[in-house]
């Protein structure tokens, strides 16, 4: 067991915080994906994991694969819930050192006339809403325990620079995310917090293999593109995580050699 030697404040919050080396990494959308994968390539790396995500199941079945790990259900779409969630993990281990926002939803693809007001309002809670919500939970947490900071990297996307067609939602969705990341960059520098944005092209998962397939491109065709095994994506995260705070990778992009991105279509 762990001996707790001073305490933390955050907002309203008072945290007791062990005396322990090893690092602590909460990770949203947890259950699959690019999400799933991290989390494992972290656990390996030895970083306690908090698999996160809405859906239990999948969660645990994928935490149980993993050597330091466990699972808790958070919508993070929810602001009390994400509280809620991220002060039970600092107030049993002590600390939140990394955060990996995953958690995101591409959306079906529809003109902009067609695009229904609904799907625009889900994609965008969860893509930019989810993240906000998630870094602001962590911030308030890195920039106050002791030893003071820690990292947040944001899942970005190519399709916030060069655009898929037919996809509105998720573009704006991403293009905010990058926004938020210098934003939160900007006020975490000042409390030993390294922010950052992976952005992704083609990670080859169940969200993203319909363009595999065959994707839209902008004269109307559909054309198979190439893609990067999911496994690349965690090793990066893993290999930015590694890194002291004091250390920033404000934005990488990871993609397909292959992919019609220099000049889409």
């Amino acid at each position: 067991m762990p001996t707790w030697t001073s305490c933390a404040e955050s907002a309203d919050r008072t945290y007791p915080v062990p005396v322990t080396e090893q690092r602590v990494a909460l990770v949203t959308g947890a259950g699959s994906g690019i999400g799933r994968a991290t989390s494992q390539r972290l656990s390996e790396r030895g970083f306690h994991v908090v698999y996160t995500g809405r859906n239990e199941d999948p969660l645990e079945e994928a935490a149980a694969e993993a050597p330091f790990a466990e699972a808790r259900a958070m919508d993070v779409t929810d602001a009390d819930e994400v509280e809620s969630v991220i002060d039970a993990v600092v107030t049993e281990h002590g600390h939140l050192d990394l955060l990996v926002n995953c958690a995101g939803l591409f959306g079906v693809q529809r003109p902009i006339p067609e695009t229904v007001t609904a799907e625009w309002d889900l994609i965008l809670r969860v893509n930019l809403t989810g993240t906000f919500l998630a870094s602001r939970a962590a911030l308030r947490v890195m920039g106050t325990q002791k030893p003071r900071g820690g990292r947040i990297i944001n899942l970005g996307s190519v399709s916030a620079q060069v655009p898929r067609p037919h996809a509105a939602a998720y573009t704006a969705s991403k293009a905010a995310v990058t926004g938020l990341t210098r934003s939160f960059s900007l006020e975490g520098r000042d409390v030993d917090v390294a922010v950052g944005q992976l952005d992704i092209g083609n990670a080859s998962t169940a969200m993203s293999r319909v363009h595999e397939a065959g994707a839209l491109q902008p004269d109307g065709s559909k054309k198979p593109e190439a893609s990067v095994d999911v496994g690349h994506v965690a090793e990066t995260i893993a290999f930015i995580a590694a890194m002291p705070p004091s250390v920033s990778v404000p934005f990488m992009t990871l993609m397909a050699t292959r992919m019609p991105f220099m000049g889409r279509g």
